[in-house]
Protein backbone atom coordinates (compact mmCIF):
# COMPACT_ATOMS: atom_id res chain seq x y z
CA UNK A 1 0.00 0.00 0.00
CA UNK A 2 1.26 3.52 -0.71
CA UNK A 3 2.25 5.50 2.35
CA UNK A 4 -0.24 8.17 3.46
CA UNK A 5 0.30 11.29 5.54
CA UNK A 6 -2.66 13.11 7.07
CA UNK A 7 -1.60 16.68 7.82
CA UNK A 8 -2.99 19.49 9.96
CA UNK A 9 -5.42 17.28 11.88
CA UNK A 10 -6.96 17.83 15.31
CA UNK A 11 -6.20 14.43 16.78
CA UNK A 12 -8.26 13.27 19.77
CA UNK A 13 -6.68 10.49 21.78
CA UNK A 14 -6.49 9.42 25.43
CA UNK A 15 -8.15 12.53 26.78
CA UNK A 16 -6.11 15.05 24.78
CA UNK A 17 -6.59 17.02 21.58
CA UNK A 18 -3.45 17.92 19.63
CA UNK A 19 -2.85 19.41 16.21
CA UNK A 20 -0.38 17.71 13.92
CA UNK A 21 0.31 15.06 11.31
CA UNK A 22 -0.08 11.28 11.21
CA UNK A 23 1.60 8.89 8.77
CA UNK A 24 0.41 5.46 7.66
CA UNK A 25 2.46 2.70 6.09
CA UNK A 26 1.71 -1.01 5.60
CA UNK A 27 -1.61 -0.59 7.35
CA UNK A 28 -0.21 0.88 10.55
CA UNK A 29 0.34 4.27 12.12
CA UNK A 30 4.06 4.88 11.71
CA UNK A 31 4.44 8.37 13.17
CA UNK A 32 2.47 11.06 14.99
CA UNK A 33 4.16 14.46 15.20
CA UNK A 34 3.50 18.20 15.01
CA UNK A 35 4.85 18.09 11.46
CA UNK A 36 5.97 15.21 9.24
CA UNK A 37 8.15 15.75 6.16
CA UNK A 38 6.49 14.61 2.95
CA UNK A 39 8.41 12.24 0.70
CA UNK A 40 7.92 11.59 -3.01
CA UNK A 41 5.20 9.06 -3.73
CA UNK A 42 3.30 9.57 -0.51
CA UNK A 43 -0.41 10.32 -0.55
CA UNK A 44 -1.14 13.52 1.36
CA UNK A 45 -4.52 14.15 2.98
CA UNK A 46 -5.08 17.75 4.07
CA UNK A 47 -7.20 17.57 7.22
CA UNK A 48 -7.52 21.34 7.44
CA UNK A 49 -8.12 21.31 11.18
CA UNK A 50 -10.78 18.60 11.11
CA UNK A 51 -11.01 16.04 13.90
CA UNK A 52 -9.03 12.83 13.34
CA UNK A 53 -10.29 10.12 15.69
CA UNK A 54 -9.48 6.46 16.25
CA UNK A 55 -12.03 4.35 14.42
CA UNK A 56 -15.00 3.45 16.55
CA UNK A 57 -15.31 -0.08 17.94
CA UNK A 58 -18.91 -1.25 18.25
CA UNK A 59 -19.09 -4.09 20.74
CA UNK A 60 -22.77 -4.88 20.11
CA UNK A 61 -24.23 -5.47 16.66
CA UNK A 62 -26.63 -7.91 15.03
CA UNK A 63 -25.55 -8.17 11.40
CA UNK A 64 -28.01 -11.07 10.86
CA UNK A 65 -25.75 -13.60 9.18
CA UNK A 66 -26.20 -16.54 8.97
CA UNK A 67 -29.88 -17.24 8.54
CA UNK A 68 -31.55 -13.82 8.64
CA UNK A 69 -29.91 -12.19 5.64
CA UNK A 70 -33.10 -10.70 4.20
CA UNK A 71 -32.66 -8.05 6.96
CA UNK A 72 -28.90 -7.54 6.70
CA UNK A 73 -25.64 -9.39 6.23
CA UNK A 74 -21.97 -9.02 7.07
CA UNK A 75 -21.24 -7.16 3.83
CA UNK A 76 -24.12 -4.66 3.84
CA UNK A 77 -24.08 -3.83 7.52
CA UNK A 78 -20.31 -3.47 7.76
CA UNK A 79 -20.49 -1.14 4.73
CA UNK A 80 -22.97 1.04 6.63
CA UNK A 81 -20.68 0.87 9.65
CA UNK A 82 -17.54 2.17 7.93
CA UNK A 83 -19.62 4.92 6.31
CA UNK A 84 -20.39 5.94 9.88
CA UNK A 85 -16.80 5.81 11.14
CA UNK A 86 -17.16 2.42 12.85
CA UNK A 87 -14.08 0.41 11.88
CA UNK A 88 -14.47 -2.70 14.09
CA UNK A 89 -17.54 -4.59 15.24
CA UNK A 90 -18.42 -7.49 17.50
CA UNK A 91 -21.44 -9.47 16.36
CA UNK A 92 -24.01 -11.25 18.50
CA UNK A 93 -24.66 -15.02 18.47
CA UNK A 94 -28.47 -15.09 18.08
CA UNK A 95 -28.37 -15.94 14.38
CA UNK A 96 -29.81 -18.99 12.63
CA UNK A 97 -28.22 -21.31 13.55
CA UNK A 98 -27.09 -19.69 16.81
CA UNK A 99 -23.38 -19.50 17.59
CA UNK A 100 -23.26 -22.09 20.35
CA UNK A 101 -20.19 -24.14 19.38
CA UNK A 102 -16.57 -23.50 18.44
CA UNK A 103 -17.39 -24.79 14.96
CA UNK A 104 -20.25 -22.31 14.52
CA UNK A 105 -17.95 -19.53 15.74
CA UNK A 106 -15.30 -20.35 13.14
CA UNK A 107 -17.96 -20.64 10.45
CA UNK A 108 -18.95 -17.02 11.09
CA UNK A 109 -15.34 -15.88 10.76
CA UNK A 110 -15.19 -17.74 7.45
CA UNK A 111 -18.34 -15.92 6.27
CA UNK A 112 -16.75 -12.55 7.09
CA UNK A 113 -13.46 -13.16 5.27
CA UNK A 114 -13.24 -10.96 2.19
CA UNK A 115 -16.78 -9.59 2.75
CA UNK A 116 -16.65 -7.53 5.94
CA UNK A 117 -15.59 -3.91 5.44
CA UNK A 118 -14.62 -3.57 9.10
CA UNK A 119 -12.55 -5.62 11.51
CA UNK A 120 -14.63 -8.18 13.34
CA UNK A 121 -15.08 -10.47 16.30
CA UNK A 122 -17.91 -12.87 17.06
CA UNK A 123 -19.39 -13.77 20.42
CA UNK A 124 -19.97 -17.29 21.64
CA UNK A 125 -23.57 -17.73 22.75
CA UNK A 126 -24.87 -19.38 25.90
CA UNK A 127 -27.83 -21.72 26.22
CA UNK A 128 -29.16 -24.10 28.82
CA UNK A 129 -27.21 -26.98 27.26
CA UNK A 130 -23.86 -25.75 25.89
CA UNK A 131 -21.92 -25.32 29.14
CA UNK A 132 -19.16 -27.68 28.00
CA UNK A 133 -18.61 -25.59 24.86
CA UNK A 134 -18.28 -22.43 26.96
CA UNK A 135 -15.88 -24.04 29.41
CA UNK A 136 -13.42 -24.93 26.66
CA UNK A 137 -13.77 -21.90 24.38
CA UNK A 138 -10.45 -20.43 23.22
CA UNK A 139 -10.10 -16.98 24.86
CA UNK A 140 -8.36 -15.72 21.71
CA UNK A 141 -11.25 -16.77 19.46
CA UNK A 142 -14.01 -14.58 20.81
CA UNK A 143 -14.49 -11.28 22.65
CA UNK A 144 -16.77 -12.97 25.17
CA UNK A 145 -19.78 -15.13 25.95
CA UNK A 146 -23.22 -13.58 25.44
CA UNK A 147 -25.84 -14.57 28.00
CA UNK A 148 -29.47 -13.63 27.36
CA UNK A 149 -30.87 -13.29 30.87
CA UNK A 150 -34.21 -12.35 29.37
CA UNK A 151 -36.34 -13.10 26.33
CA UNK A 152 -34.48 -14.22 23.23
CA UNK A 153 -35.00 -16.22 20.09
CA UNK A 154 -34.59 -19.96 19.73
CA UNK A 155 -32.38 -21.71 22.25
CA UNK A 156 -30.57 -18.64 23.58
CA UNK A 157 -32.49 -17.86 26.78
CA UNK A 158 -30.55 -19.13 29.80
CA UNK A 159 -33.11 -19.61 32.56
CA UNK A 160 -31.79 -22.70 34.34
CA UNK A 161 -30.32 -21.41 37.66
CA UNK A 162 -27.65 -24.10 37.92
CA UNK A 163 -26.48 -23.59 34.34
CA UNK A 164 -26.41 -19.82 34.79
CA UNK A 165 -24.33 -20.15 37.94
CA UNK A 166 -21.90 -22.52 36.20
CA UNK A 167 -21.47 -20.19 33.22
CA UNK A 168 -20.52 -17.31 35.53
CA UNK A 169 -18.21 -19.64 37.44
CA UNK A 170 -16.41 -21.22 34.49
CA UNK A 171 -16.42 -18.85 31.49
CA UNK A 172 -12.77 -18.22 30.47
CA UNK A 173 -13.69 -14.94 28.74
CA UNK A 174 -15.77 -11.91 29.75
CA UNK A 175 -19.50 -12.47 30.06
CA UNK A 176 -21.80 -9.93 28.44
CA UNK A 177 -25.45 -9.93 29.39
CA UNK A 178 -28.82 -8.84 28.10
CA UNK A 179 -30.68 -8.22 31.37
CA UNK A 180 -34.48 -8.34 31.33
CA UNK A 181 -36.57 -10.60 33.56
CA UNK A 182 -38.85 -12.75 31.42
CA UNK A 183 -41.56 -13.54 34.06
CA UNK A 184 -41.97 -9.81 34.72
CA UNK A 185 -42.29 -9.07 30.99
CA UNK A 186 -44.80 -11.89 30.48
CA UNK A 187 -46.97 -10.70 33.36
CA UNK A 188 -46.97 -7.14 32.00
CA UNK A 189 -47.78 -8.35 28.51
CA UNK A 190 -50.72 -10.40 29.75
CA UNK A 191 -52.25 -7.33 31.42
CA UNK A 192 -51.97 -5.18 28.29
CA UNK A 193 -53.18 -7.97 26.03
CA UNK A 194 -56.27 -8.39 28.20
CA UNK A 195 -57.07 -4.73 27.57
CA UNK A 196 -55.99 -4.25 23.93
CA UNK A 197 -55.76 -7.72 22.37
CA UNK A 198 -52.99 -8.08 19.78
CA UNK A 199 -52.96 -4.39 18.78
CA UNK A 200 -51.28 -3.01 21.89
CA UNK A 201 -50.15 0.60 21.22
CA UNK A 202 -46.38 0.66 20.96
CA UNK A 203 -46.12 3.54 23.44
CA UNK A 204 -46.75 0.93 26.15
CA UNK A 205 -43.60 -0.98 25.13
CA UNK A 206 -41.52 0.58 27.98
CA UNK A 207 -44.23 -0.50 30.43
CA UNK A 208 -44.22 -4.08 29.16
CA UNK A 209 -40.42 -4.36 28.88
CA UNK A 210 -40.41 -2.44 32.13
CA UNK A 211 -37.73 -0.89 34.31
CA UNK A 212 -38.60 -3.48 36.98
CA UNK A 213 -37.75 -6.26 34.51
CA UNK A 214 -34.40 -4.62 33.80
CA UNK A 215 -33.51 -4.01 37.45
CA UNK A 216 -34.37 -7.54 38.61
CA UNK A 217 -32.26 -9.18 35.92
CA UNK A 218 -29.33 -6.77 36.29
CA UNK A 219 -29.22 -7.40 40.03
CA UNK A 220 -29.10 -11.15 39.40
CA UNK A 221 -26.23 -10.80 36.93
CA UNK A 222 -24.24 -8.62 39.34
CA UNK A 223 -24.79 -11.02 42.23
CA UNK A 224 -23.47 -13.95 40.17
CA UNK A 225 -20.46 -11.97 38.98
CA UNK A 226 -19.58 -10.87 42.51
CA UNK A 227 -19.95 -14.42 43.82
CA UNK A 228 -17.59 -15.88 41.23
CA UNK A 229 -15.30 -12.93 40.46
CA UNK A 230 -16.52 -12.94 36.86
CA UNK A 231 -15.60 -10.25 34.36
CA UNK A 232 -19.08 -8.99 33.55
CA UNK A 233 -20.21 -6.38 31.04
CA UNK A 234 -23.89 -5.43 31.23
CA UNK A 235 -25.22 -4.29 27.87
CA UNK A 236 -27.64 -1.51 26.88
CA UNK A 237 -28.65 0.05 30.20
CA UNK A 238 -31.93 1.86 29.61
CA UNK A 239 -33.00 3.12 33.05
CA UNK A 240 -31.79 5.60 35.62
CA UNK A 241 -32.59 3.05 38.32
CA UNK A 242 -29.90 0.58 37.24
CA UNK A 243 -27.13 3.17 37.42
CA UNK A 244 -26.95 2.97 41.22
CA UNK A 245 -25.79 -0.64 40.88
CA UNK A 246 -22.52 0.36 39.16
CA UNK A 247 -19.40 2.16 40.34
CA UNK A 248 -18.18 5.45 38.92
CA UNK A 249 -14.56 5.79 37.93
CA UNK A 250 -12.05 5.13 35.15
CA UNK A 251 -11.96 1.75 33.43
CA UNK A 252 -8.16 1.47 33.65
CA UNK A 253 -5.36 3.18 35.55
CA UNK A 254 -2.54 5.19 33.97
CA UNK A 255 -0.56 2.00 33.35
CA UNK A 256 -3.49 0.44 31.51
CA UNK A 257 -4.42 -2.00 34.30
CA UNK A 258 -8.15 -2.70 34.46
CA UNK A 259 -9.79 -1.22 37.54
CA UNK A 260 -13.31 -2.60 37.14
CA UNK A 261 -14.46 -6.20 37.28
CA UNK A 262 -18.04 -5.23 36.37
CA UNK A 263 -18.74 -2.68 33.63
CA UNK A 264 -21.78 -1.07 32.06
CA UNK A 265 -22.84 0.08 28.63
CA UNK A 266 -25.59 2.10 27.06
CA UNK A 267 -26.54 2.63 23.43
CA UNK A 268 -26.86 5.70 21.28
CA UNK A 269 -30.65 5.40 20.88
CA UNK A 270 -31.14 5.68 24.64
CA UNK A 271 -29.28 9.01 24.50
CA UNK A 272 -31.19 10.42 21.50
CA UNK A 273 -34.77 9.13 21.93
CA UNK A 274 -37.25 8.79 24.80
CA UNK A 275 -40.89 7.87 25.43
CA UNK A 276 -42.17 11.03 23.77
CA UNK A 277 -40.80 9.81 20.41
CA UNK A 278 -43.11 6.76 20.14
CA UNK A 279 -45.95 9.00 18.92
CA UNK A 280 -43.79 10.07 15.96
CA UNK A 281 -41.77 6.94 15.20
CA UNK A 282 -43.83 4.05 16.57
CA UNK A 283 -42.35 0.61 15.91
CA UNK A 284 -39.29 2.17 14.27
CA UNK A 285 -37.89 2.76 17.75
CA UNK A 286 -39.26 -0.42 19.30
CA UNK A 287 -36.25 -2.24 20.76
CA UNK A 288 -35.34 -4.50 23.67
CA UNK A 289 -34.77 -3.24 26.29
CA UNK A 290 -37.21 -0.47 25.57
CA UNK A 291 -36.48 3.23 25.16
CA UNK A 292 -37.94 4.72 28.31
CA UNK A 293 -38.62 8.11 29.93
CA UNK A 294 -37.04 11.53 29.31
CA UNK A 295 -35.60 11.39 32.84
CA UNK A 296 -33.85 8.11 32.00
CA UNK A 297 -32.31 9.69 28.91
CA UNK A 298 -30.95 12.61 30.96
CA UNK A 299 -29.58 10.28 33.65
CA UNK A 300 -27.87 8.00 31.12
CA UNK A 301 -26.08 10.92 29.45
CA UNK A 302 -24.91 12.09 32.88
CA UNK A 303 -23.71 8.58 33.71
CA UNK A 304 -21.63 8.47 30.51
CA UNK A 305 -20.02 11.79 31.44
CA UNK A 306 -19.33 10.66 35.02
CA UNK A 307 -17.81 7.25 34.11
CA UNK A 308 -20.62 5.20 35.62
CA UNK A 309 -21.23 3.91 32.10
CA UNK A 310 -18.01 2.68 30.50
CA UNK A 311 -18.95 1.95 26.88
CA UNK A 312 -21.21 3.42 24.21
CA UNK A 313 -22.51 1.04 21.52
CA UNK A 314 -25.31 0.69 18.98
CA UNK A 315 -27.07 -2.69 19.38
CA UNK A 316 -27.57 -2.30 15.62
CA UNK A 317 -30.43 -4.68 14.76
CA UNK A 318 -32.04 -4.16 11.35
CA UNK A 319 -35.52 -5.34 10.37
CA UNK A 320 -37.40 -4.70 7.15
CA UNK A 321 -40.00 -1.95 6.99
CA UNK A 322 -42.67 -4.60 6.32
CA UNK A 323 -41.71 -6.36 9.54
CA UNK A 324 -41.73 -3.10 11.48
CA UNK A 325 -45.11 -2.10 10.02
CA UNK A 326 -47.07 -4.98 11.56
CA UNK A 327 -49.93 -3.84 13.79
CA UNK A 328 -49.79 -6.92 16.02
CA UNK A 329 -47.59 -5.69 18.89
CA UNK A 330 -46.03 -9.08 19.56
CA UNK A 331 -45.13 -9.64 15.89
CA UNK A 332 -43.51 -6.27 15.20
CA UNK A 333 -39.85 -7.02 16.04
CA UNK A 334 -37.59 -4.99 18.30
CA UNK A 335 -34.41 -3.46 16.93
CA UNK A 336 -33.04 -0.41 15.07
CA UNK A 337 -30.42 0.04 12.30
CA UNK A 338 -27.91 2.48 13.82
CA UNK A 339 -24.28 1.96 12.78
CA UNK A 340 -24.22 4.48 9.92
CA UNK A 341 -25.26 7.43 12.09
CA UNK A 342 -24.20 6.39 15.61
CA UNK A 343 -20.97 8.39 15.75
CA UNK A 344 -22.51 11.60 14.39
CA UNK A 345 -25.40 11.12 16.84
CA UNK A 346 -22.88 10.87 19.67
CA UNK A 347 -21.06 13.96 18.38
CA UNK A 348 -24.39 15.78 18.58
CA UNK A 349 -24.02 15.47 22.36
CA UNK A 350 -20.67 17.26 22.00
CA UNK A 351 -22.38 19.98 19.97
CA UNK A 352 -24.97 20.27 22.75
CA UNK A 353 -22.15 20.46 25.34
CA UNK A 354 -23.39 17.40 27.20
CA UNK A 355 -20.24 15.37 26.48
CA UNK A 356 -16.73 16.27 25.38
CA UNK A 357 -15.15 14.90 22.21
CA UNK A 358 -12.61 13.09 24.41
CA UNK A 359 -15.44 11.37 26.29
CA UNK A 360 -17.04 10.18 23.06
CA UNK A 361 -13.71 8.74 21.88
CA UNK A 362 -13.15 7.07 25.25
CA UNK A 363 -16.56 5.38 25.28
CA UNK A 364 -16.73 4.46 21.60
CA UNK A 365 -13.09 3.49 20.88
CA UNK A 366 -10.68 3.27 23.82
CA UNK A 367 -12.97 1.50 26.30
CA UNK A 368 -14.10 -1.37 24.03
CA UNK A 369 -10.45 -2.06 23.14
CA UNK A 370 -9.46 -2.06 26.81
CA UNK A 371 -12.45 -4.04 28.00
CA UNK A 372 -12.12 -6.85 25.46
CA UNK A 373 -8.28 -6.96 25.28
CA UNK A 374 -8.26 -6.02 21.60
CA UNK A 375 -4.74 -5.99 20.20
CA UNK A 376 -3.39 -2.74 18.69
CA UNK A 377 -6.67 -0.99 17.94
CA UNK A 378 -8.85 1.71 19.44
CA UNK A 379 -6.13 4.37 19.86
CA UNK A 380 -4.01 6.79 17.83
CA UNK A 381 -0.66 5.22 18.70
CA UNK A 382 2.45 4.59 16.67
CA UNK A 383 2.60 0.92 15.69
CA UNK A 384 -1.15 0.42 16.02
CA UNK A 385 -3.37 -0.44 13.07
CA UNK A 386 -4.50 2.65 11.21
CA UNK A 387 -8.24 2.51 11.87
CA UNK A 388 -9.17 6.18 11.57
CA UNK A 389 -12.08 8.52 10.99
CA UNK A 390 -11.92 12.12 9.78
CA UNK A 391 -14.85 14.27 10.91
CA UNK A 392 -16.06 17.42 9.17
CA UNK A 393 -17.91 20.25 10.93
CA UNK A 394 -20.69 20.29 8.37
CA UNK A 395 -24.46 20.04 8.70
CA UNK A 396 -26.29 17.31 6.83
CA UNK A 397 -29.75 15.78 6.98
CA UNK A 398 -30.29 12.01 6.98
CA UNK A 399 -32.18 10.81 3.90
CA UNK A 400 -33.60 7.35 3.32
CA UNK A 401 -31.85 7.07 -0.05
CA UNK A 402 -28.45 7.42 1.66
CA UNK A 403 -28.95 4.48 4.05
CA UNK A 404 -26.55 1.62 3.26
CA UNK A 405 -28.07 -1.00 5.58
CA UNK A 406 -30.00 -3.66 3.70
CA UNK A 407 -33.24 -2.69 5.48
CA UNK A 408 -33.02 0.74 3.72
CA UNK A 409 -34.34 2.93 6.55
CA UNK A 410 -33.08 4.78 9.62
CA UNK A 411 -34.81 6.12 12.73
CA UNK A 412 -32.77 9.29 12.16
CA UNK A 413 -34.37 10.12 8.79
CA UNK A 414 -35.02 13.86 8.64
CA UNK A 415 -32.59 14.57 11.47
CA UNK A 416 -29.96 17.25 10.82
CA UNK A 417 -26.58 16.54 12.40
CA UNK A 418 -23.78 19.08 12.83
CA UNK A 419 -20.89 16.73 11.97
CA UNK A 420 -20.25 14.54 8.94
CA UNK A 421 -17.97 11.55 8.42
CA UNK A 422 -15.51 12.79 5.82
CA UNK A 423 -13.30 9.69 5.54
CA UNK A 424 -12.76 6.31 7.16
CA UNK A 425 -9.65 4.15 7.06
CA UNK A 426 -9.57 0.45 7.99
CA UNK A 427 -6.13 -1.14 8.35
CA UNK A 428 -4.57 1.85 6.62
CA UNK A 429 -6.84 1.81 3.57
CA UNK A 430 -9.46 4.47 2.92
CA UNK A 431 -12.80 2.68 2.65
CA UNK A 432 -15.16 5.69 2.79
CA UNK A 433 -14.42 9.04 1.14
CA UNK A 434 -17.33 10.98 2.57
CA UNK A 435 -19.64 10.14 -0.31
CA UNK A 436 -19.17 6.49 -1.18
CA UNK A 437 -17.34 3.27 -0.39
CA UNK A 438 -13.81 2.96 -1.76
CA UNK A 439 -12.02 -0.22 -2.82
CA UNK A 440 -13.03 -3.67 -1.60
CA UNK A 441 -13.80 -5.17 1.84
CA UNK A 442 -10.58 -6.02 3.69
CA UNK A 443 -11.65 -6.13 7.34
CA UNK A 444 -9.51 -8.35 9.54
CA UNK A 445 -10.31 -10.75 12.33
CA UNK A 446 -9.80 -9.00 15.66
CA UNK A 447 -7.05 -10.35 17.90
CA UNK A 448 -7.58 -10.63 21.64
CA UNK A 449 -4.49 -10.44 23.85
CA UNK A 450 -5.26 -13.01 26.55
Amino acid sequence: MPATVIVNARMVNEGRETTGDLSIENGRITRIAPQIAINAGQTVIEAGGRWLLPGMIDDQVHFREPGLTHKGDLATESAAAVAGGLTSFMDMPNTNPPTLTAEALEAKYALAKGRAWGNHGFYMGASNDNLAQIQRVDPRATPGVKVFMGASTGNMLVDDPDTLDAIFRDAPVPIITHCEDTPTINANLARYRAQYGDEIPVEFHPDIRSRQACIASTRLALSLAKRHGTRLHVLHLSTADELALFNAGPLVDKAGKRLKQITAETCIHFLRFDRTDYARLGNLIKCNPAIKDPADRVALIKAVAENVIDVLATDHAPHTLDEKSQTDYTKAPGGLPLVQYALVAALELVHEKKLSIAQVVQKFAHAPAQLFDIKERGFLREGYWADLVLVEDEDFTVRREDVLSKCEWSPFEGTTFHHKIDATWVNGRMVWNGEQLVGTPRGMRLEFER
